[in-house]
């Protein structure tokens, strides 16, 4: 088979780009359909991103939430994996431009019949990039694993350090956003400060620590219902979290963060770890998919599709999960759905359902989205849920919230693992992967030692 083709046969090609949510739902739809399927991504495993700020906190390990593509579509003998990163489009001759990974050879085109693209978004530093280099996000694996080097290693640095202003600034975790995911890493934050840490240490006392979340609008979870809300703060604040609204980040260096208050002052707060959970952009293709397709796209690099998720003009291009808005089909308005993963599970779906009727001959009405409500963990037994017909708080909605992303999580193993981790956790308040393992914080120990002449 040449390197330009990646066709099985004959049959209708079916290409997935995107290994998430949206694009492993796809497929797992497609597996009996009477077409090829292939799925690129440019990495070999599916990521359970609701839980990577648990891997970031030393609650799960790194393997408990990824699953290997391959595996998962062992059995599925018309699903083909490919690694390799998406580059482009050639919607005229049907061709998905490739780029190869980590020295891994991928073609450079794929041709296809119908394409679904779904490689979701990333987090946004409102035009400040160089900010991620020292207010690492919680997204991807890698830089999950980075901040859980960063936050294990500011204890580390409190205890080596004599200095009371310095071990005061180690001491201080500032998590910017108030969303859902901010809310949960600093509520892990103070668990692991409080409960987890606190006998390990000779020289602190890791309650010590100030755990600073900071929000621009005027209360935590925008998206839930102000009682909620308020309930979330005051969980956070058993924890030694201090919640902070209307306050904007202006400013962000390895010392610190500067804040700006509603009357327009400043403030600014010495912290060694700060970590981003604050605005979402969509993934760089959508951009491309606008350009090339002329397609609009909002100012969070969201591709508008059509209200069957395809884009206009192309029909044979589907386009799903973070990185769209889809078009109301009464009023033709673009929508903005909450880029949650319900979303893309249920865009991945329908994807798979409208190319299945298409191969048919089959009518497919529009993409509805289901909304069941929203969940949010911030402790042991500590969470919220609103569930539209009731609202939870506390241990209750902690157990559901520990169902709902134990039904979700792919892989049986991977469930049973989490399982045990959460239980072992409940009763001992333990963590088992509290492992410094990022580059930045282990290569200077590895290197020889420099010779000086004195």
């Amino acid at each position: 088979m040449k390197m330009t083709d990646v066709r099985h046969g004959s049959r209708h090609h079916v290409v997935i780009v995107g290994g998430g949510f949206a694009g492993v739902n796809a497929a797992k739809g497609l597996r009996d359909v009477d077409a090829d399927v292939t799925l690129v991504d440019r990495r070999n495993f599916h990521l359970f991103q609701p839980l990577t700020y648990q891997v970031a906190t030393g609650a799960l390990a790194p393997g408990d939430i990824a699953y290997p593509l391959r595996s998962l579509f062992a059995s599925a003998a018309n699903v083909r994996v490919v690694l390799g990163r998406a580059t482009g489009f050639d919607l005229a001759g049907r061709r998905l431009l490739l780029a190869s990974v980590a020295g891994v050879p991928a073609p450079p085109t794929i041709s296809y019949d119908t394409l679904v693209v779904a490689t979701g978004s990333a987090y946004s530093y409102f035009g400040h990039d160089d900010w991620a280099a020292v207010a690492p996000e919680v997204k991807s694996l890698e830089s999950a694993i980075a901040a859980r080097a960063r936050i294990l290693g500011a204890f580390e640095k409190a205890e080596a350090v004599e200095d009371p202003g310095r071990r005061r600034a180690e001491l201080t975790f500032v998590v910017v956003g108030g969303g859902p995911t901010g809310v949960e890493i600093a509520g892990q934050i103070g668990e692991l400060a409080r409960h987890a840490l606190r006998r390990d240490f000779r020289s602190i006392d890791p309650r010590d620590a100030r755990i600073l979340l900071v929000e621009a609008a005027d209360r935590l979870l925008g998206s839930f219902p102000p009682s909620l809300s308020a309930k979330a703060e005051r969980q956070l604040r058993q924890l030694g979290v201090t919640p902070t609204t209307d306050r904007m980040v202006v400013g962000v260096d390895p010392d610190g963060v500067v804040l700006r208050t509603p009357d327009g002052a400043t403030e600014r707060v010495d912290a060694a770890t700060v970590i981003w959970a604050a605005g979402v952009r969509a993934s760089v293709l959508a951009a491309r998919l606008g350009e090339v397709g002329g397609a609009e796209v909002d100012r969070g690099g969201r591709l508008t599709v059509e209200s069957d998720l395809t884009l206009a003009g192309y029909p044979e291009v589907i386009v799903a999960g973070d990185m769209v808005r889809v078009r109301d089909p009464a009023s033709g308005e673009p929508v903005t759905l909450p880029g949650v993963a319900p979303v893309a599970i249920q865009q991945g779906h329908y994807a798979a359902r409208l190319i299945t009727n298409r191969l048919a001959g089959r009518p497919t009405p529009a993409f509805h989205y289901r909304d069941k409500g929203n969940l949010a963990t911030i402790g042991r037994a500590r969470a919220v849920a609103d569930l539209h017909f009731v609202r939870l708080s506390g241990p209750f909605a902690w157990l559901t919230w520990l169902v709902v992303h134990l039904w979700y999580l792919i892989g049986f193993q991977n469930r049973l693992v989490v399982l045990v981790r959460w239980g072992f956790a409940l009763f001992t308040r333990s963590r088992g992967s509290r492992l410094i393992t990022d580059v930045e914080m282990t290569t200077a120990d590895a290197r020889p030692p420099v010779a000086h002449d004195d």
